[in-house]
Order: structure tokens, then sequence, then C-alpha cells
């Protein structure tokens, strides 16, 4: 057994395949912003990622949101789908239970590497990328370092992952975190009682709901009043989506569907809404949707931006769109709390008993409808402009959001690993 020393700070070694220089990822800003901020609870952090290679997609910009003081350790490996597959299919042995799962062996003698060097005293890995719950699982096994195992989504769920031996292999890495873990952070409520649930031996009280927020130091460098909306009355209202459309955790085809009858119908015209999706993936399919409905002078699919930039274009937009489907009900999106944080309006199209109504309700914004309904969404999404028009939007005011800042859940980490490591000692 490794044992740290504790005359130096602490430290802790970070397993997470999404990182700095990757692009268009808010799985990024946890990560970042437990490294960044940890400094300041007397804790040293070294990352361990993945060689950029590996990011589907990256800018060198962003290199320059690592702090000097965050050590990185970057450990090649294959992703199967870019480099085993022949006419662009493979088998799913060699992606399970990630594409990455070669990192399970190179992640580990890289960890093991950087623990003989700098003994942290805690190691903490971070889904998704269930290979870095494997990496943990051994690096801590084979040390004796405990280990602290961060869901940002639940893993195992009804129907996901869809394919047998992936679903299998994911249980099975679950178990092993219920095994061994001296701690299971989780980011919404409802992930925390699913795994109180499926694993009642478990200390309920050692799995924690720490949740996503909004970092502070990317908003640095924008002039919030600067780039402040200029006011839905002066033209047509802006509604943005920033960010990832997942086909099935925020399925748009119902509000695509009442957008088209709500235009039929007279009572939304391009005129008085232009509705924006900033980066959504799929855009092939969804163009060919906005196309066969008529709606793209509405509805526009904008490219990628660096991350600031599309933190701006929160700021300069009238109101914000949420978008989430009941088979998600058990998480958040990281992006909620940045648009908290931007203090506009926000139209939340969301099953209404999820946790993200529910963290909704709580703070008062009152525009909800199912994206499984049509009729729904019409209602909402008329009510939601006819507000914007007349400038009597709901906005959650800013001192309700700073209790979100990823700081303020950087001390909330840095309790847990206080207590694991006393615990230990």
């Amino acid at each position: 057994m490794i044992a740290a020393d504790q005359t130096k700070k602490q430290s802790a070694l970070f397993i997470a395949y999404h990182f700095p220089p990757l692009q268009g990822s808010t799985g990024t800003t946890r990560t970042l912003a437990f490294a960044r901020y940890l400094r300041d609870w007397n804790w040293h952090v070294r990352v361990l990622t993945v060689t950029p290679d590996l990011y589907p997609q990256i800018k060198e910009a962003n290199y320059a949101d690592i702090p000097d003081y965050v050590g990185v350790i970057r450990a090649n490996a294959l992703d199967s789908q870019k480099h085993l597959s022949i006419r662009g299919r493979y088998s799913l042995l060699l992606a399970t239970p990630d594409r990455w799962q070669s990192w399970i062996i190179t992640g580990f003698f890289a960890g093991l590497k950087a623990i003989r060097k700098h003994r942290p005293n805690v190691i903490i890995s971070t889904y998704p990328i269930a290979s870095a719950h494997c990496i943990g699982y051994l690096l801590s096994k084979f040390t004796g370092i405990p280990w602290i195992a961060d869901f940002r989504d639940p893993m195992a769920q009804p129907n996901y992952p869809p394919q047998r031996v992936v679903h299998w292999s994911y249980r099975k890495i679950e178990t092993m975190v219920f095994r061994r873990a001296a701690r299971v952070i989780t980011t919404a409520p409802g992930t925390t009682e699913i795994y109180r649930e499926r694993f009642p031996h478990y200390p309920a009280d050692q799995i924690i709901t720490v949740p996503n927020g909004f970092d502070p130091e990317m908003f640095a460098g924008i002039d919030a009043n600067a780039v402040a909306a200029r006011g839905a009355q002066d033209g047509p209202c802006v509604l943005l989506h920033s960010g990832l459309l997942y086909p099935e955790e925020r399925d748009p085809t119902q509000l695509f569907a009442a957008i088209h009858e709500l235009q039929n119908e007279g009572k939304l015209t391009a005129k008085a809404v232009q509705i924006h999706f900033r980066a959504p993936g799929n855009e092939a399919n969804y163009q060919t949707a906005l196309e066969r409905l008529g709606i793209t002078s509405i509805v526009k699919l904008l490219p990628s931006v660096p991350y600031q930039e599309a933190l701006k274009e929160m700021f300069t937009a009238d109101g914000l769109l949420i978008l989430q489907t009941s088979n998600c009900n058990q998480q958040i999106p990281a992006k909620i709390y940045e648009y908290l944080y931007c203090e506009r309006a926000i139209l939340g199209l969301t099953d209404p008993v999820g946790d993200t109504a529910q963290l909704l309700k709580q703070l008062g914004v009152p525009y909800l409808a199912r994206l499984d309904s049509k009729d729904e969404i019409k209602v909402a999404l008329l009510g939601f402009v006819a507000a914007l028009k007349s400038n009597s939007a709901f906005k959650v005011p800013r001192a309700q959001t700073l209790k979100f800042s990823r700081r303020e859940r950087t001390a909330e980490l840095a309790k847990i690993l206080n207590e694991v490591v006393a615990q230990r000692a």
C-alpha cells in the first residue's frame, strides 16, 4: 500500500476524459472548476486525462483555461470508432464499456506512475466515460488510496445503454464502485435516490449530491451590461438553446411540430420570433426536419463557437430554452446554471416531476411544458413570447443564483475530501 505524506499539502488525482482542449462539452467545466478552486481549500490537483487526438473536436485556445498550478497527465489510447473501424464499422466488444476502453490500461499505468511520484491523498474519477471509473477502481485497489466516484449522470438505466453487453458492463462497473469507493458523488437528487435504492448496503449518507454550477471566472471577460439583450419589443424575440440536442434525451420533435402549427395558425412569425439552436449536433437530420415543416425562417441551426462566445450569446438572447425528456428526470443539465447566472428568462420544456423542473419551480420559473407534448409547448411558448414582448417575463434574480457558483460547489467537495482523508487516518 502506498501511503501519502501527510506533512505536505494535500493532493488529489482526478481521472476525467473531458478536459481542455476539448471543445463543445460542458463536461469539461466541472472537473476544470474543481481543479481550479480546490487550491483555496489547501488541495493540489492533478488531472489524468487522454491525449487531444482522442477528442472529437479541440480548440487550441482552450489550453489557456487550465491554470498553471494544475498538473495534467495525458495517457494515449485508441478510439475504437476512429482507429479500429473498417468502413465505419467495428465490433461492440471494442467499445465496451466505451470506445476508449484501451485508456483503462494506459490510464492505469500513467496513473500509477503519477501516484508513485506525487503520493496523492485521494483518487477521484468522473463519469460519463465509464473507463474513468475502471481506472479509478484499479488504482485504488492496487495502491490502497481512497477513491471517490463522481457520477455526472446515472449509469445503467432502463433501456440504456441499449446494447445488452454494454448495459451489463455498466452494471458491473456500478457494483465495483459501491464495493470500493469511499464516497459516491452525484449531480442531482434523483440520481442519489437511484443509487441509494439500488445499493441499500452502501451507507446512504456517503452518496452525496454535489450539483453542477456556473464558473464565475469563465464570465470574467464578459461585460453583462454591454451585451445585455436589447429588449424583445424592439424586434424579433430571440430564443436560444445553447449546446447539444441529443436525439433521445433532448428530442425537439414536438417543439418543431408546435412551431409549425403556430406558424400555420398565424400566431408565430419570423418577424416576431427567432429561435436559435447553437451547436445542436445532428444538424443534417434537424435541418431536414425544419425544411419539411417549413419553419426555417423561424428556427436557425448555428455552428459551434468558443465557450466564452457561447456564454456571451446567452446574455444577448431574450429568452433561453431548456429541453429534456422524461427519461432524464434524475438529471439536471449543467447549462441551466449558466443560464441562471445570465439572468435571462427561461422556458423549461421538461417533465414537471423531474429534477430539472423541480429546480426551476423552486426558483419561481413559471414557464414549463412537457417536451413530448406539442399542445403544452404551444401554450407555454406563446405565453413566454408574450411576456418577453411586454417586458414582463420572470427572471430569477442574480442574488438567488450566486449559491450555484462552482466555487461554492468546490467547498462542498473539499469537505468530502477532508472527511475521507480523516477517516483513512
